[in-house]
Order: structure tokens, then sequence, then C-alpha cells
């Protein structure tokens, strides 16, 4: 086991005394004395052996910092200047060699070593669009609009200002998650755990069970990792856990590791569990306050990364009606519903089709649980074809309006219905509108969709798509 350890907490080894201290621990001279000196220990009474054991572990552990792994039964070399290679490769030829029990090496390293600006930001270098080789300078456009992550954060603080139970919780990415603002205004009342989302859902399940209000703001990606934990500790109980899951949908330079492609299905699957996404940042804005609002059961709302729309935010944003939707645009013909931000594309698709003498309505859904049943079985009633358009992966908001649709039996009448959602597949790295063209989640292709759905014959866009 090879441990990269580049976290400059621990300062890296200096000068030649470490790697050679290193190299001679792993070398098969070591290795050798070592087995005697056990095999010698053996025949001694069992206190004096005990005592052989323990002077040998803390004697080297006192040269390498290794005991804890030795206990975990690994042989521990280390640490090791990961960026001395003569140092380094001899060691993991000696490692090789050990024959007898799990190894540990460890090797210090630094994030961007080599390279002046990452060495000096590394975390501003940890996933980069475009950039200037020499300046390190990326080419990012400034934004119109503020960025949801952002939007989150100021309205916490605003709910927080005025309700002192607020409390935040992140996994080792504050300034992901905008909490770093957040604990700047309330140091006391934030609290990052580090890398360990099941203990960051459980504890926020502990202050929700002792009346607190907890804010669990967690990349959707990175919330995979505590599901157990949701289902567990927090939706059995109910307890009202809020979870502002950031980096929903495709996220461009982060990659397939980083989009929040599952979360409208794991988390929709709960009993219990109220579901949000939000069209724009106004809408986000709301949906905090619905979150706080909600007192008896868990909620979750998901929101992109990126900047918004421009809308206006209210200075006080009021929560919304739990499980209701809005209808944005009045039509005719086909029915488009939104989860989420692709809403703008929505009414982009709208009047695409609306050059082609097709009305369409265009709703915002805001909950995929509990779904507006109300107006679910409207747009189905009164349109020839229904879209469902959401930034997740199948399984999630278009097969939660399925389920309704039959379960009420609004699919017995001939209605046709598309679910667009992102592909079966994890999309490589790109510009996140690309990215979404690819997928049919833009205008164009919503408009094919719903071509598609009416039987339109529709070659120019199927060759596009094609």
């Amino acid at each position: 086991v090879i441990l990269n350890d580049n976290d400059m907490s621990i300062a890296p080894p200096v000068g030649g005394m470490s790697a050679y201290m290193a190299r001679l621990v792993s070398g098969g001279g070591y290795q050798s004395l070592r087995k005697v000196g056990k095999s010698v220990a053996k025949v001694l009474p069992k206190p004096l052996q005990e005592a052989a054991r323990k002077a040998e572990e803390y004697a080297r552990g006192m040269v390498t910092g290794g005991t804890l792994f030795e206990e975990l039964g690994f042989y521990y070399v280390g640490p090791i200047d990961g960026h001395d290679l003569e140092a380094l490769v001899p060691i993991l030829k000696n490692v090789r060699e050990i024959k007898d029990k799990p190894v540990l090496v460890h090797v210090v390293t630094q994030k961007g070593k080599g390279y002046a600006p990452a060495e000096s930001a590394a975390d501003k270098l940890h996933a980069v669009a475009k950039f200037d080789v020499v300046t390190g300078q990326q080419a990012k456009s400034q934004p119109a609009a503020p960025q949801y992550t952002k939007v989150f954060a100021q309205e916490l603080i605003k709910q927080a200002e005025r309700d002192e139970r607020i409390i935040a919780v992140t996994a080792a990415m504050p300034s992901g998650t905008g909490l770093d603002l957040f604990a700047q205004r309330f140091p006391q009342r934030t609290f990052d755990v580090g890398i360990a989302e099941q203990h960051a859902v459980t504890f926020a399940a502990g202050l929700a069970a002792d009346g607190m209000k907890p804010f669990c703001a967690i990349y959707s990606t990175f919330l995979q990792r505590g599901y157990d934990q949701v289902v567990h500790d927090v939706a059995i109980q109910g307890l009202p856990v809020r979870f502002a899951m950031d980096r929903a949908g495709l996220v461009g330079a982060d990659g397939a590791t980083h989009a929040g492609s599952f979360d409208i299905g794991f988390m929709g699957a709960l009993p219990g569990m109220v579901l949000m996404a939000a069209a724009d940042e106004a809408d986000l804005a709301r949906m905090v306050a619905t979150a706080v609002a909600i007192d008896d059961r868990p909620s979750a709302f998901r929101y992109p990364r990126g900047e918004g729309v421009g809308v206006a935010i209210p200075e006080i944003a009021e929560p919304l009606e739990i499980g209701k939707g809005r209808i944005v645009r009045e039509g005719t013909a086909v029915a488009i519903l939104s989860f989420g931000t692709r809403l703008a594309e929505c009414l982009k698709a709208a009047d695409l089709l609306a050059a082609r003498g097709l009305s369409a309505t265009v709703a915002d859904a805001r909950f995929a649980k509990p779904l507006d049943i109300d107006m679910l079985l409207r747009l189905a009633r009164d349109h020839e074809a229904l879209i469902t358009v959401e930034e997740g992966a199948m399984g999630g908001f278009g097969a939660f309006v399925l389920q309704a649709l039959a379960q009420h039996g609004a699919l017995d009448r001939g209605l046709k219905v598309r679910t667009l959602n992102l592909p079966d597949i994890f999309q490589d790295h790109d510009k996140p509108e690309i990215m979404y063209a690819d997928a049919g989640l833009d205008a164009e292709g919503i408009v094919h969709g719903a071509l598609s759905a009416l039987g339109v014959d529709n070659h120019s866009m199927a060759g596009r798509r094609a």
C-alpha cells in the first residue's frame, strides 16, 4: 500500500538521513536482523518477549512515525520524499521483496510540485479550465450572475441571523459548498468534519434530534458515501436534517467523479423525504427558506455548479408550498415539465416549437417528492404529449412522474410521454453547455424529444443528434 501524503500539515522530510533510514528499514539486512531478533525473543519468557516487541516497535516508531500502521498489521516504511526518485525507487524495489506481511509505504508529496502557480495555490489548480501555462491564470469568463453556491451561503446566513438553531455541517468542502462564508459569520455554528461524509450525516442527525436545524452541505456525488447514514440515521427516524446538494447535474471540468447524476433517484426513494430542485437563484433562496421551515421530516434541495440566470433574489425569501409546482408558460399541444435549472432551456425550446406552429406549456415542478399531482394530471389531461426534463440519471424525476401517471390512470388515454435525462454513460470532461447538448438536454434536444413524442418528422434534428 502506498500512502500518498500530500497534506502539508505533515512537513515533508528533508536531508539524507530520513531517506537513508527508510531505505535501511526496507532493506534485506534490516529484515534479516529483525527476523533473528524475533527468533531469539521467542525463547524468552513471555513478559520479555512482549518487552522486546514493544522496544523494537517504538524504537522504529520514533524514527518513522509508523506505530499506528504497525498496530494495524502493516510493516511501515517512511516517510519518504516522493519527489526524490533516487531515494524512492530503491525503497520500492526493497519492499517488493517483502513477502511475509503487508507493507505500507508512506510517501510525502506536495500538490503541484515543480509548477509555481500550483504550488502557491493548489486548491485553485485542482480542477481547471484552460489556463496560461506561464502564469497559471485560468481563462474563466466573468460571471454575469452570482454563483449558485454563493447564493446558498448568503441565504443560509440570512436565515441563521433570524434563527440561532441553524447549524452548518460539511465534509472537508467549506469553500466548495460556500460554508466558508457562513463560518466567517458564525464560526461557532459551523462544523467541518473532514473527509467523512458518513459522520457528517450522523452528526447532523444528532443535532436534529436535539432540536437544532442542521444544514448538511455536501456535493451530490459525495453524498453517495453517506447514503447508508441518510437511510438509517435520518430517514427512518424522520429527523429534519436539511441536505444542500451542491454540484447537482454535470460539472464540466470537475469530471465524472464530481457529476451529481444520481441524487434524484437515491434521495427520492426514501419515505418522507422532501426533494426540491432550484430552477434559478431566486428559487434556490426560497428553497433554503423552505428547508428551514420543514421541521418534521428530512429535506433536500439540489443546485448546480456555476452561475445563475440573472433573476432578482428577494431580500426576504418566502418558503414554498410543499409539493406545489408552477406553470411558467401556457400552451396547448405539448407540455414540458422541468425539474431544476433546465427550465431556461425549456423556455427556449417552447419558442422553437412556437416557430414551428406548435404551442407548448412549460411547467416547473420544483418538487420531485412530493409531486404536484394536481398539476401533473392537468398537464396530462390537456396535452397530447408530456416531456419531462431533468439534470439527472434515469430512474429519477421522469420515473417518478411515469409512476404517478400510471397510478392515476393518466396513461390509459393515449398520452405520449418522453423522459429526457442524462445518458446512461459517464460523460467525459467538456464545457457544461456542450455536455448538456450531447445529452440532448439543451433547447434543441428538448424540441427533438417533443417532436418525437408528437410523431412529427424532424430530419434536421435527427441528423444533429446523430
